[in-house]
C-alpha cells in the first residue's frame, strides 16, 4: 500500500440536535474535500446515516476501528469512518439542547484530542455544537476552547481567532461581559495575541502576514479625552512588537479606531486584526459574510476549526443548512494540518 500523503483530518458530527450531520454529509459529498486531504469521520453511525438522510447524500466511508489505523491509509477517495457509540437515537430531541447531545460532544472531540496528540491525525474540523448543551453534559469551562486547553495542557496564551476567506481577527477578551473588558486589557495579551495570530496566519499559507491592532475607544480615545487605555496599553503593546524582529518585515500596525479599521483590511491593507473584544469584531466579520465565517481555535497544539454560525435549531432536520462555512473550516484544517505534520516531521 502506499500511503497517503495528505494531512489526516478528523472530522465530528458536532451537536446531534442541530445541523452537524447533514453539514458534514454535504461536505464529505464534495469530491474536492477527499482531494485535499485523508479525512477520517469520527461519530455515532445512527447520527452519520441521518445526516445523509436529511441532506439527500450518500458517501460511502471505510470503516477503521481506531484512529491510528488511518495515517497509514492508500490515497483514496472514501472517508474512514470511526462509529462510536456515545449517545442513542432515543436520546435526541431534535433542537433541543440537552445534557445527552453536550455528554456527546465531549466524548468524541477528546477521543480526536488524543489521537492528535498521539500522532494519529494532524487536525480537528467539528460541526458546530451547543455551549448549554455541553455545560449541561459536563463542560466545566465558559467555552469549548478552554476545555480543549485544558485537556491538550496548554499553559500559555490562547485565543479564539474568527476568519472570513483572507481576513482573520483575534480577541483580547472573549466571552467576558462588557463591563470587565478594559480590565482584561494589557500589554502582554496584546502582544500574545498578535503574534499568535500572525505566526497562524504564516501555519495558514500567508507569505507576509500584515496585522492591524483595532484600539478600545471611540474615536481612539481621542488624546485621552474618551479614555486612555489607547495611550496606556494598546500604543505601548504595538511599540513593543514593532521593535522586535520578525520573520517578515513591519508586519503590525496600529491601532485604529474600531469604526474604520475593517474598512483597510477589507480593501487588502491588512489580513489579520487584533480586536480587544468579542464584538468589536464578529459583528464585522458576520455582517461581511455570515455564512463563510470560520472559528480557529488559537494557541493550542493542534489546529481545530469550525464554522462560526451554531448549531441552527431552528432549521435543524429540513435540509437547509447551509455548508459553505463549514467547508471553509474544513480547507483551513487541512492547511495547518499540513503545516504542523510538516513542523514535527510525521509520517507520510
Amino acid at each position: 500500500m502506499i500511503p497517503s500523503t495528505k494531512p489526516v483530518v478528523a472530522v465530528t458530527l458536532g451537536d446531534p440536535a442541530g445541523i452537524g450531520a447533514e453539514l458534514i454529509a454535504r461536505l464529505l459529498a464534495r469530491p474536492e474535500a477527499a482531494a485535499i486531504a485523508n479525512i477520517v469521520l469520527v461519530g455515532d453511525r445512527w447520527l452519520w446515516q441521518d445526516g445523509q438522510r436529511i441532506a439527500g447524500t450518500d458517501v460511502g466511508t471505510d470503516e477503521v476501528a481506531t484512529l491510528a489505523e488511518v495515517r497509514g491509509r492508500a490515497g483514496t477517495a472514501r472517508p474512514a469512518f470511526l462509529a462510536v457509540d456515545s449517545i442513542a437515537a432515543a436520546d435526541v430531541h431534535r433542537s433541543r439542547a440537552e445534557a445527552p447531545g453536550g455528554r456527546s460532544v465531549l466524548q468524541v472531540l477528546d477521543q480526536c484530542m488524543d489521537a492528535t496528540l498521539a500522532g494519529a491525525i494532524d487536525a480537528i474540523c467539528f460541526a458546530p455544537l451547543n455551549k448549554q448543551a455541553m455545560k449541561l453534559g459536563g463542560l466545566r469551562h465558559e467555552d469549548e476552547l478552554h476545555h480543549f486547553a485544558e485537556h491538550l495542557g496548554v499553559t500559555g496564551y490562547f485565543c479564539e481567532f474568527n476568519t472570513l476567506g483572507d481576513l482573520w481577527t483575534s480577541r483580547i477578551s472573549s466571552h467576558v461581559p462588557l463591563k470587565d473588558v478594559a480590565s482584561h486589557l494589557s500589554v502582554a495579551r496584546i502582544e500574545q495575541a498578535a503574534e499568535l495570530i500572525y505566526r497562524a496566519l504564516l501555519a495558514n499559507g500567508v507569505a507576509t502576514p500584515k496585522v492591524a491592532v483595532a484600539a478600545f475607544n471611540p474615536h481612539g480615545g481621542d488624546g485621552g479625552v474618551c479614555g486612555r487605555e489607547e495611550i496606556d496599553i494598546i500604543e505601548p503593546a504595538v511599540r513593543a512588537l514593532q521593535s522586535r524582529a520578525w520573520p517578515t518585515d513591519k508586519p503590525f500596525h496600529g491601532p485604529f479606531p474600531a469604526d474604520t479599521i475593517f474598512l483597510k483590511a477589507r480593501a487588502g491593507e491588512y489580513q489579520a486584526i487584533v480586536t480587544m473584544y468579542h464584538d468589536q469584531g464578529q459583528i464585522a466579520i458576520k455582517l461581511m459574510g455570515f455564512s463563510r465565517g470560520v472559528t480557529v481555535q488559537g494557541g493550542l497544539p493542534i489546529p481545530i476549526t469550525t464554522p462560526a454560525h451554531g448549531t441552527a435549531y431552528d432549521i435543524a432536520g429540513q435540509g437547509k443548512a447551509n455548508v459553505e462555512a463549514t467547508w471553509q473550516a474544513f480547507q483551513i484544517a487541512c492547511r495547518m494540518g499540513a503545516a504542523r505534520n510538516r513542523s514535527v516531521g510525521m509520517p507520510a
